[in-house]
């Protein structure tokens, strides 16, 4: 295999397929007449659609990069810089994710701005201060260009108006998908840290945000209600669960990998999906079935599952068979994944601000299938022609 520290492609690929799916669903939410399987299932509804194990997965490839990361960092000298990172890093992810969350309570009828200029500045201001500058000679450039960055955002905080009249300017509503990613890093990051790696330990972090998260939907965490919107480790343990489980997983390879046991991985990763799956169902009948908007234990349980089993093909047609080379046209989602997300937070604005439609038959049915594909396609080709032109976001 290829040098493990430096990349591991069968992440990298799992991380790919993901951002597209990611994409691909968010644009075809929406679209009529098309398959209700693919797109996520209503609040109360016990369902599972596709959409609502994307996420899921992408918490699970979250933490199955963690020990990777870390791994490539102690090899370094600042490697006591790494609990800084960590925070820094979270910061940010939560910092963004609060005003994604923003964005839906804009108020168009009382701000100076229309909401897709709104949110079209917003999206820029952090293409600004999260560029990657290390490609740049010039220092000025990049403060100037991060100045602006700055100047946008504060300027789009001054202007910023809510639809909800006891909160009329920016405020906690939740905390977005990033913000979730950064909670979720930030507590299963620090967990690995500071327990060294132990696989022990992560196991028993796993077991314990998955409990978390069965006991809050059981009413046995009801305390902590007066803080769970704020601190997101006092929310149901959903998110955490998830990471945890990479987590582990991403230990236990490499300890099977270094003792050449990998065909043992395949044994513990399909015994945990099973035993999740059952576990999964069986919760489903006492906890309000499987529902992704109220994180449900069922959906916790499932949709890790369902993480496991694939993270298990990505590594057999990967890592054991050396075949990369198939998801080479959507890499650019895996290893630019950032701004892979970011990018249609600038289309979609543009979209109604040139009041742009599409012909009838991409709107619906099949044809709104194609035009949803083909939009994931085209954010991961934009993503790679910007990493071509050392166009990259880091945090």
């Amino acid at each position: 295999m290829s040098n493990l520290i430096n990349r591991i492609r069968s992440i990298d690929a799992f991380r790919a397929v993901t951002m597209f799916l990611m994409i691909f669903v968010n644009d075809l939410d929406g679209v009529p007449n098309t398959p209700q399987w693919l797109k996520h299932a209503a609040v109360m509804d016990d369902a599972l659609g596709l959409a609502d194990t994307i996420f899921p997965a992408f918490l699970f490839i979250v933490g199955l990069s963690i020990p990777y990361a870390f791994a490539k960092r102690h090899n370094s000298d600042d490697a006591v810089k790494i609990p800084m990172r960590i925070i820094t890093r979270s910061f940010a992810l939560i910092f963004i994710g609060f005003f994604h969350a923003n964005m839906e309570t804009y108020n168009d009828e009382t701000t100076i701005l229309p909401k897709p200029v709104w949110d079209s500045l917003a999206t820029f201001s952090f293409f600004f201060i999260f560029l990657d500058y290390r490609y740049w000679q010039s220092k000025w450039g990049r403060y100037i260009l991060q100045g602006l960055g700055v100047a946008l955002l504060i300027a789009v905080c001054l202007v910023y108006k809510s639809t909800d009249p006891e909160h009329p300017w920016l405020h906690l509503t939740w905390w977005g998908i990033l913000g979730l990613i950064g909670w979720s890093y930030l507590v299963c990051a620090l967990i690995y840290y500071y327990s060294n790696g132990l696989l022990w330990v992560q196991a028993a972090a796993w077991i314990f945000f998955m409990f978390f998260n069965i006991d809050y939907h059981f009413g046995m965490l009801t305390f902590l209600n007066p803080i769970q919107k704020y601190v997101w480790i006092s929310g149901n343990g959903a998110m955490q669960a998830f990471t945890m489980a990479g987590v582990f997983v991403s230990v236990l390879y490499m300890r099977l990998n270094k003792a050449k046991e990998m065909k043992l991985l395949w044994v513990a990763m399909l015994l945990m999906a099973v035993i999740l799956f059952n576990l999964g169902f069986i919760v489903r009948y006492f906890s309000g079935g499987i529902s992704k908007a109220r994180d449900t234990p069922s959906w916790v349980l499932i949709c890790t599952g369902i993480s496991l089993v694939a993270y298990a093909f990505f590594v057999f047609v990967v890592d054991i068979k050396n075949q990369y080379r198939l998801f080479k046209p959507i890499e650019p989602a895996g290893v630019g994944t950032f701004m892979c997300y970011l990018l249609p937070f600038l289309f979609y604005p543009l979209y109604s601000m040139t009041d742009f439609n599409y012909p009838e038959f991409l709107d619906q049915g099949t044809g709104g299938l194609i035009r949803s594909l083909l939009f994931s396609f085209a954010i991961v080709w934009l993503t790679g022609l910007l990493q071509r032109l050392n166009i990259r976001l880091k945090i």
